[in-house]
């Protein structure tokens, strides 16, 4: 699988949408619902990330593995799963439920080296789940001292 693994439009469109549904059948029962129903991008920005990048991300693992275009798909998942309070290890769990769905499906994908590709793609995930997290943590500082020099400031005032 060094070189770009082809499949049919139909076949790739069916990993993905088994991938999807592996996905989202982590959240609880309802949550999973409104994800897998809601389409509009903005009352369901979750469930629209996950839609339109896990099909890219399958593609570029079937692939050429281009940063191009894995980076700002993955990134996009992984900041909404940073702000969801998820763990790290929990983030990053809708990539490694890709391997049953291959075996399941396609059982002549689920080799060493595409293991080996979901893995690199964890890693890169990991990053930026680590990356989001921090920045979160760097503007909740910044809000509590913030709060803490305004309050500082009334009680000053009131001397």
């Amino acid at each position: 699988m060094s070189e770009v693994t082809v499949l049919s439009a139909e076949e790739q469109g069916a990993i993905a949408a088994a991938w999807l549904e592996a996905t989202l059948a982590a959240y609880p029962p309802q949550t999973s619902r409104f994800l897998s129903q809601e389409k509009d991008r903005f009352r369901n920005p979750v469930g629209y990330a996950l839609r339109n990048g896990l099909p890219v991300l399958l593609a570029e693992l079937l692939g050429g593995m281009e940063a191009g275009r894995i980076t700002p798909v993955l990134d996009e998942i992984m900041r909404m799963r940073a702000v969801q309070d998820f763990t790290p290890s929990r983030a990053l769990s809708f990539l490694f439920a890709l391997k049953p769905v291959l075996r399941e499906r396609h059982a002549s994908l689920a080799t060493a080296e595409m293991d080996d590709r979901i893995d690199r793609l964890a890693l890169e995930a990991f990053d930026l789940y680590v990356e989001c997290r921090e920045r979160m943590h760097e503007i909740r500082t910044r809000e509590a001292e913030r709060r803490t020099f305004v309050s500082a400031r009334m009680q000053a005032g009131k001397a």
